[in-house]
């Protein structure tokens, strides 16, 4: 198998909103077939979410509206990484602004993508562990739930309709699997 990547003969910007622009890129790949893909344009802002542990088995989880499925879901907290913050800083502010916790100690566990077929965007999954209170105002139209959940009882969790995420049911089976193994 050829590793070359396709080769970007033209992209153009074909829509756009107030958050998204869609991309039509014309690629040729290293056999010479020619095709042409529609992407969302990706913003050069990177994300963060935070799995925070109060302890070695109580997560903290969110519950907040999501637009894209008309509902509220169970979550983590993330969000945008802003001009000049390192990911570190971002998911401690997050974490603040969303929960109410900060952290003394925070891990990568993994940078994700998210339908690579045709976004770009990415997120870091960050372990967050030593936590302690402390709020920042945040941006979200009305005060969050937190939920304290067990990791041992994940599968009660993950069987749950207002959890559907494939990042955060990622990001706690990382997370109980890093646990498990300490």
């Amino acid at each position: 198998m050829d590793d070359r990547k396709p080769e970007i003969i033209d992209t153009r910007l074909i829509a756009k909103s107030r958050l998204f622009g869609i991309e039509e890129m014309h690629l040729r790949f290293s056999n010479g077939v020619e095709r042409t893909y529609e992407r969302l344009r990706t913003p050069p802002i990177a994300g963060v979410m935070c799995v925070p542990m109060l302890d070695r088995d109580t997560v903290v989880l969110i519950r907040e509206y999501g637009a894209g499925v008309e509902d509220y879901q169970l979550t983590l907290p993330k969000g945008a990484v802003e001009h000049g913050e390192d990911w570190r800083e971002a998911a401690n502010r997050e974490l603040k602004e969303e929960a109410g916790y900060g952290a003394g100690k925070l891990t990568l566990l993994k940078r994700m993508t998210l339908s690579p077929g045709y976004m770009g965007h990415h997120i870091r999954v960050i372990l967050a562990e030593d936590l302690y209170e402390e709020r920042l105002p945040g941006d979200e139209p009305e005060p969050l739930e937190v939920i304290p959940w067990k990791l041992s009882d994940l599968d009660r969790l993950l069987d749950r309709d207002d959890l559907t995420e494939a990042r955060v049911i990622a990001a706690l089976l990382m997370t109980q699997r890093l646990l498990d193994n300490r």
